[in-house]
């Protein structure tokens, strides 16, 4: 019976090959959406899912309140590891891990710059990282390095790799200790190679002079795995106050800050890292929601496109309806054929579907920067994989089934099926719905594209033409008065200066501050922080609304201090300049104050800044390359000065302008996924429109003849045919536009700096549905009109 069904099933579709290859095609572009949206999904959900013990693992967070505000944060105290280890026993390990870095890693005339951190020993079995080769215990000896298997080959070739010797940032010689397998794609903790947590005091004397004892400086992270059978909400009962109870005599702390520690599982890392006010709020688990929803709703599309078209071609298949009932055919037998047919035209559509997605995916996996592939031999996958089809083959084929089966053969056989306007109506809902998703995805694109516009035309405060900055290293710092020397020589750079973060960024904020009127409240405010000396606003090119620069004609800037205007504002002065401030009990005087520099988010308000004069916290040197030089000129010519006096380090520089249009990377992706399932969902509507203004012409045929004779025009006949399809869309849009104003409003409460939507959005995405709408029927509508009325007519 199945046999016949299929066989019955190809004829019809050989039959109509235009219809088949609408219906197949229309339906492929769906589930090859659908295919690689859920490829994405499943990316995302099952990162660090690698991991032995992914449901024991945890980061320690810690909830602070500055300036009446509950936030958030992942920077932790030094000693923060060796307090939760040695006093708390839910834990069956602890790791602290620093933020990562990256460094010159030389063996012979090899040398590359690497990624990596700092970490506790712990690490290697909390993490399940698999050793290839090595110790199983590598990071135990402080004077060690663990690599992974594409740094120990760029390192040593073929060579083993264990035993032999790294040479790193040109101070210091370590061991291999074991190579390591990389971490997939979508893992949290990512590395090049892995350094000794307890290395570092040995290598920086501040860390075992300041940080080891001091639990007011956050700078680390921590990772810990629970023991079996300890939950993690007794755990945080028992950790809540491990910060607080250091400073049971400072009221500041005991009133105001009140840190709050606690653990996040592995589990939401990846999409639910968002806090507010100290609670849970989500994540990147929204834009996996919005697409899983987008992939729905372009299947959905595709599902429609079989429907209409099916239940167009309703008077062609009546007769064919009629003869199997009046040959005893039941009604079940007759759903049974038409699913078929619908399962049949879904395996060929998901057999196109997989070619599309194996064309497609390695553009897909450039765009979102990953490593997905289609899992060909894993079983699951092709259960997955025939599951997907048959739902989509059941619900396409169900309406067209059930109409279709529901004709009476009596007045089939008698004069055919009549489909009048009634019968018309469930077409037309769907169309509407069809083009309801496809504006939504629409009017959605547009706003994210508005939003980033929005933001990149933000003034951001200084010149980030012509400013490169280079990671600091010992090296420059022992020769930096040379480099310094010899840069300014060369003619192709104009100022230089040192800073502690790089020009698109800031690295440190603090409180502690003091000023005149201050209360102790106010102690609590957060300020970010850039550290830097000479030069600084010169060469950064920021602008100077009040005062001067860090100058050495000034002894006293030693201990001077510049603020931006949200600072002043902040602490309410009316003339800074000249006024004294204190930082942690140290008197420092306003020399200078900034226009606001957008150095964080493009997308948040600007933060209080001051720019304190530090000569030796430094990691970064920032030049300005003369104007009337090209970079590329001015490249070449820095180049070998760093060569000579940081030869153990390739030379490696970042453009500001560069670096700061990564900062909209992220929204820029979401926007253009948005921009191509938007595009292929109206493909594949205006794919189903266009086969079924085809079939409304051919129904008409006699009506448009008639009406030629009568003296009807070809535009008369084009606006005839086409205003049903026009209405439609107006429909369309007038649902689709409060949900995408909904939803995209949601989606923009995120930002602090970010768009009104506007109803111009709205009306160009109603005139551009307009314009394909009628691009798309235009066709049909004047090749009917267009067609000999004899011809038409001549049956008459």
């Amino acid at each position: 019976m199945i046999r016949n069904y299929l066989k019955i099933a190809w004829r019809n579709l050989a039959k109509s090959k235009v219809y088949s290859f609408i219906n197949v095609f229309g339906l492929a572009v769906g589930m090859a959406v659908a295919m690689m949206i859920g490829l994405w999904i499943n990316d995302e959900m099952s990162a660090n899912k690698h991991h032995a013990n992914y449901a024991t693992l945890y980061q320690v967070k810690m909830h602070q309140t500055f300036d009446g505000r509950r936030g958030t944060q992942d920077a932790l105290p030094y000693p923060m590891g060796e307090e939760l280890k040695t006093k708390y026993p839910d834990f069956k390990a602890v790791a602290m891990c620093d933020w990562g870095s990256t460094r010159s890693l030389v063996v012979g005339n090899q040398k590359f710059l690497k990624y990596g951190h700092y970490i506790g020993d712990e690490a290697i079995d909390m993490f399940s990282l698999k050793v290839k080769n090595g110790d199983k215990n590598p990071l135990k000896e402080p004077y060690s390095i663990v690599l992974t298997e594409e740094t120990a080959e760029a390192l040593f070739g073929k060579q083993d790799p264990v035993g032999k010797v790294v040479r790193v940032d040109n101070t210091m010689n370590l061991k291999v200790t074991a190579v390591v397998e990389k971490q997939p794609k979508n893992a949290t903790l990512q590395f090049d190679y892995l350094l000794p947590w307890h290395l570092q005091e040995k290598v920086y004397d501040w860390i075992a002079k300041f940080h080891k004892t001091n639990w007011g400086n956050n700078s680390h992270q921590t990772y810990v795995q629970l023991k079996d059978g300890v939950t993690p909400e007794k755990t945080n009962a028992k950790i809540k106050n491990v910060v607080l109870d250091h400073f049971k005599d400072n009221e500041l702390m005991q009133k105001s800050i009140k840190p709050e520690v606690f653990i996040h599982s592995m589990s939401e890392w990846r999409l639910y890292s968002d806090f507010t006010d100290g609670k849970p709020s989500g994540g990147f688990i929204k834009y996996v929601k919005l697409f899983g929803i987008f992939g729905i709703f372009v299947l959905v599309i595709a599902c429609i496109n079989f429907m209409n078209l099916s239940t167009a071609r309703s008077e062609k298949r009546a007769k064919e309806v009629g003869v199997r009932k009046a040959v005893g055919s039941a009604r079940k037998q007759l759903i049974s054929q038409f699913l078929s047919e619908s399962i049949l035209i879904a395996v060929m559509a998901l057999l196109v579907a997989i070619v599309l997605v194996a064309i497609s995916l390695p553009y897909f996996n450039k765009l979102t920067e990953k490593l997905m592939t289609i899992q060909f031999g894993n079983p699951v996958f092709w259960a997955i994989i025939l599951g997907f089809t048959l739902f989509t083959g059941l619900l396409a084929g169900s309406y067209p089934a059930l109409y279709l089966s529901s004709f009476n053969p009596v007045k089939i056989l008698k004069g055919g099926v009549h489909v009048g306007k009634s019968a018309s109506l469930p077409r037309k809902i769907l169309v509407v719905i069809q083009f309801t998703f496809s504006i939504v995805l629409m009017i959605g694109t547009a706003i994210i594209y508005q939003q980033v516009q929005h933001a990149k035309n933000r003034p951001i405060g200084f010149n980030s033409q012509g400013l490169i900055s280079v990671e600091w290293s010992k090296d420059l710092g022992d020769n930096f008065q040379s480099v310094q020397n010899e840069l300014l020589a060369s003619g192709v750079v104009s100022s230089i200066c040192k800073s502690n973060s790089p020009p698109t960024d800031i690295y440190s904020n603090n409180s502690g501050w003091e000023w005149k009127g201050s209360t102790p409240e106010d102690k609590s405010a957060i300020f970010n922080t850039i550290a830097t000396n000479f030069d600084y606003v010169k060469t950064i090119g920021v602008k100077l609304k009040e005062g001067r620069d860090f100058s050495r004609e000034f002894s006293t800037d030693s201990t001077g201090v510049i603020l931006n205007e949200a600072a002043v504002k902040r602490m309410g002065l009316k003339h800074p300049v000249g006024e004294m401030v204190k930082w942690n009990g140290q008197n420092r005087q306003i020399v200078g104050v900034v226009s606001d520099v957008m150095m964080e988010s493009p997308y948040r308000d600007i933060r209080p800044l001051t720019i304190v004069f530090e000569k030796d916290w430094v990691n970064f040197i920032n030049i300005r390359i003369n104007p009337n030089v090209s970079s590329a000129q001015a490249i070449k010519r820095i180049q070998p000065i760093f060569d000579k006096y940081n030869p153990g380090f390739p030379f490696s520089y970042k453009f500001a302008d560069s670096e700061y249009l990564k900062k909209f990377n992220y929204e820029e992706l979401i926007g253009n996924l948005a921009a191509i399932i938007s595009i292929l969902a109206i493909f594949i509507s205006c794919l189903g429109l266009f086969g079924l203004a085809s079939f409304m012409a051919e129904q008409r045929r006699k009506e448009i003849g008639v009406r030629k004779v009568l003296g009807a025009s070809v535009a008369n006949l084009w606006g005839l045919l086409s205003k049903d399809f026009v209405t439609l869309i107006i429909i369309s849009c007038a649902i689709a536009s409060p949900i995408a104003w909904y939803g995209m409003t949601q989606w923009l409460n995120d930002y602090t700096y970010k768009i009104d939507i506007g109803v111009g959005v709205f009306l160009l995405v109603l005139v551009v549905a307009l314009i394909v709408t009628l691009m798309t029927v235009s066709y049909q509508a004047i090749k009917a009109a267009l067609a000999n009325p004899v011809k038409s007519l001549k049956t008459e």
